[in-house]
């Protein structure tokens, strides 16, 4: 306890850092403030529908995302989710279009340019989930909640067109909050804000679940304290998936420049076990939503109901095997390892025992194959906990922080930033926030 102390002091007396830590704390409490304000021309008592249906299935995530924001109709209801949907297209691209891939190996300027289409993309996707938020409000929340319609005589289509315009504009800020978060305080900020958000949910979650426990006469306290060290195990579970690597061997050849000698020593190429992060349980949870589409038919809705029930077998079975499978494609996507052994090959490196070009790309690649299994099963594992929990009786927020893709943020978003302030810290001499080793983020070793 002593020597947290003294770290917590000696953050505080690095200028740089403590200004950093502040400027990020006051750029999230606007973020905060913001999701509190409903669209202008809504009355804010008659959202209570809105917020029941905000609580589960993909919507649910939506409105944790945001912090509560989807839920109550704020002007930052969309959050980031439609910058993060942009750059996952953006990413992908990279790996399919010529144009892109050519955008990413032209360094900081074609990184710039990549940032700028991202913006872009963003906005023409918000063009999209804007009208369709509204839409969903229509059909969620009483007609006399819209005060701009019913009294000032607005008509309909000039009421979504204006309150798009708002949500397009405050996705925008949003974004803007995160780039500045990132580039003057600490921590990546889009990650920050989402994490902010899920965190916002805990306390509505505990609180509820509390409530359920005292009011119980089985044993609900006692049921209350098993679950709260199930949970610290998960976390502790989630953070082994997030910093887990297999270390592979890299030779460098020793260079002669002059009468000395450069080079020589063996560095590692880290692997991740779960290189792919949270992008698979999103992808596989937006592609479990399918069914819903069928239950309207009736020579259908049976078969739906049952791919529907997030405590049923066939869900979480078809879940796990999706989480799995885009864990490898996602992998496959991101982690190049012909790139790799042409960055190696160029800086004089090789794998002991392996011959330099198409041996090392088949070497690196079966490796990440082998590495990825276990890392995809226990993703696949984490991503469907929330289930078992509600078949347990715990309450339906509450247990998605179980598992799935709200833990996984917390864990990674928390242990980068953590990684951040070491850095700091070592830098200026000072102890780091662990007595041995060092704090390894999603970025690797």
């Amino acid at each position: 306890m002593k020597k947290f102390i003294q770290t917590i002091k000696n953050i505080f007396k690095i200028e740089e850092l403590r200004k950093r830590i502040v400027y990020t704390i006051l750029l999230l409490l606007v973020y905060r403030l913001g999701s509190f304000i409903v669209l202008p021309g809504i009355d804010s008592t008659m959202l209570a529908n809105l917020q029941d249906t905000a609580s589960t299935g993909l919507v649910g995530l939506l409105n944790m995302f945001s912090g509560g924001a989807f839920g109550n109709a704020s002007i930052f209801a969309l959050g980031v989710m439609p910058y993060i949907s942009a750059s996952i297209v953006i990413q992908l691209l990279g790996v399919f279009v010529p144009y892109f891939k050519k955008l990413q190996m032209e360094g900081e300027s074609g990184r710039r340019k990549m940032n700028q289409l991202t913006r872009y993309l963003t906005i023409v996707i918000l063009c999209i989930q804007g009208p369709a938020y509204m839409a969903s409000l229509h059909s969620q929340i009483p007609q006399e909640a819209f005060l701009a319609v019913n009294r000032l005589g607005w008509s309909s289509f000039m009421f979504n067109l204006v309150s798009t315009v708002i949500l397009i504009g405050g996705t925008m800020f949003v974004m803007w909050l995160g780039e500045r978060i990132t580039d003057r305080g600490i921590g990546n900020g889009i990650s920050l804000i989402i994490m902010v958000g899920i965190i916002a949910r805990l306390p509505y979650a505990l609180t509820a679940e509390i409530g359920e426990k005292v009011n119980s006469t089985t044993g609900g306290l006692l049921l209350l304290v098993v679950e709260l060290i199930i949970l610290f195990f998960v976390f502790v579970a989630a953070i082994a998936l997030v910093q887990a690597t297999r270390r592979v061997p890299v030779q460098y050849a020793k260079r002669v420049v002059g009468n000395r000698q450069y080079g020589g020593a063996r560095q590692y190429i880290p692997m991740k076990i779960n290189a792919a992060g949270v992008m698979p349980i999103i992808f596989a949870q937006a592609l479990m939503l399918f069914p819903l589409i069928f239950s309207r038919f009736d020579a259908t809705r049976g078969l739906a109901a049952t791919l529907s029930n997030y405590t049923g077998f066939w869900y979480n079975f078809f879940f796990f095997i999706m989480v799995v499978a885009f864990t490898y494609f996602y992998t496959a996507v991101t982690v190049n390892p012909t790139m790799m052994a042409e960055d190696m090959k160029k800086n004089g490196g090789f794998i002991p025992g392996v011959k330099p070009g198409k041996k090392t790309v088949e070497y690196l690649d079966t490796i990440m194959s082998r590495v990825t299994l276990p890392g995809s099963i226990f993703l696949g594992l984490i991503a469907i906990l929330p289930a078992f929990a509600m078949i347990f009786g715990i309450n339906n927020q509450f247990a998605s922080f179980y598992g799935g893709t709200s833990l996984l943020i917390l864990v990674g978003v928390v242990l980068d930033t953590l990684q951040q302030i070491e850095s700091h810290l070592l830098m200026r001499h000072y102890d780091g926030l662990m007595k041995t080793g060092r704090l390894k983020g999603r970025s690797g070793m």
